[in-house]
Parts: C-alpha cells; sequence; structure tokens
C-alpha cells in the first residue's frame, strides 16, 4: 500500500522547513513534499499552502507559477490547507501594498489594522504578533483542541468574511477578525499551527486524517 501523500506548496514564499518539519512529525507514516510542481501537486492526498511576507509579492510568484489554476483545481477534489498569508491570498481582495487581488476562493477582503489600534484605550502594537485564543466554530480540524485554545499569530493585516457562514475560528486584536474560514474541503487558517505547540501540532494532525467532508 502507497504511503499518503502531503503537498507544501513552494512558490518562493512559504515558512516551508516549519511547515514540513511540523506535517512529518504529525505523521510520520505520511510522505510530505515540498513542491512547486503543478503535477505532483494534483496528485498528492493533502494539500498544504503556506505564506508569509507581503500579499504583492506572494500573489505575483502565485500567478507566474500557474498555482492559482492548480489550488482552483485542487479545492474541488481534495482536503487543502491555508497557513497565514495562504489564507490571505484565497480572499477575494487585500489593502496591502495598496490593493492587490487574491484568488477569491471566499468572499470578503483582508484588512489593516490600522495605527491607532487600542483596547480599552491602550494602544496595540501593529504587527499583531505571539500568541492570542481562537473561538471555535464546530469543524472536524478542531478535533481534540480544547476552545479558546492559543495559537501563535504574526500578521498587520486581518480577512473580514463576507459571509459569517465560513467563519471556522474567531480571533480579536483590537477589532474581530476570521481566524479561520472553511468551507467544503478548504479550511484555511491566519495563525502559524507549525509554531503553535500542541495545539498547533493537533490541528495538523486532524488535517491530515480528515476526508475533506465537513
Amino acid at each position: 500500500m502507497s504511503r499518503k501523500v502531503c503537498a507544501v506548496i513552494d512558490y518562493g514564499m512559504g515558512n516551508l522547513h516549519s511547515a514540513h518539519g511540523a506535517l512529518q512529525t504529525v505523521a510520520p507514516d505520511t510522505q510530505v513534499v515540498v513542491t512547486g510542481d503543478p503535477d505532483v501537486i494534483r496528485r498528492a492526498d493533502h494539500v498544504v499552502l503556506p505564506g508569509v511576507g507581503a500579499i504583492r509579492d506572494c500573489m505575483a510568484e502565485i500567478r507566474r507559477l500557474g498555482i492559482d489554476q492548480v489550488v482552483a483545481e485542487v479545492k474541488k477534489t481534495k482536503p487543502l490547507l491555508g497557513i497565514c498569508v495562504g489564507l490571505q491570498a484565497m480572499l477575494e481582495h487585500s489593502e496591502e501594498n495598496g490593493g492587490v487581488d487574491g484568488m477569491g476562493l471566499f468572499p470578503g477582503k483582508v484588512a489593516f489594522f490600522g495605527r491607532d489600534l487600542k483596547e480599552q484605550g491602550e494602544s496595540l502594537k501593529v504587527p499583531h504578533m505571539g500568541w492570542n485564543t481562537v473561538a471555535q466554530v464546530a469543524h472536524p480540524l478542531w478535533h481534540g483542541i480544547a476552545d479558546h485554545s492559543r495559537f501563535y499569530f504574526v500578521h498587520s493585516y486581518y480577512v473580514q468574511a463576507k459571509n459569517p457562514d465560513h467563519i471556522k475560528g474567531h480571533g480579536h486584536y483590537g477589532v474581530d477578525f476570521a481566524a479561520a474560514l472553511g468551507e467544503d474541503n478548504v479550511f484555511a487558517v491566519q495563525f502559524h499551527p507549525e509554531k503553535s505547540h500542541h495545539a498547533g501540532l493537533a490541528l495538523l494532525k486532524n488535517f491530515l486524517a480528515w476526508d475533506g467532508q465537513a
């Protein structure tokens, strides 16, 4: 019996080493491959779209390499996980870099936290960097993870989803934001599960065991 394959999409903009290592740790029997090859991605059983850095650069490479077309195919047939900018790239539009269009997998936009972000009169630093709780909305990827568990975030922009049914996790940092989105066999998170210790590793393990059914 052949090993299950998880493809981590390499378009030059992801925290690939950490994501690969965490996935391999939680599923040693799964073959985790870092690849930009469309054919390898299409053949994989599970697919991860990571991302760090500026959305303009990420979307430019995603489009140049045809990753947007591959992701559009993958989302119809197999479990797909977006991480950080990988989530933001799935929205219709981002305010970052003067305005950048995303892949439009989810309706909504990505907005800037602002330069005068406050909580109860206290100024908050942007980017939002560090541990924050996530309020869960029922989904298989939260299996065995306590509600309001803490995950590790690094972001200056946050997701505003148009369809509340797509929100599978709520976060708060000065404003309410979508910490996780999901629909059908797509799940995407603003935080970094690969840097979020036990809760993050549990989510990655759940993803690799997930058949894409909500």
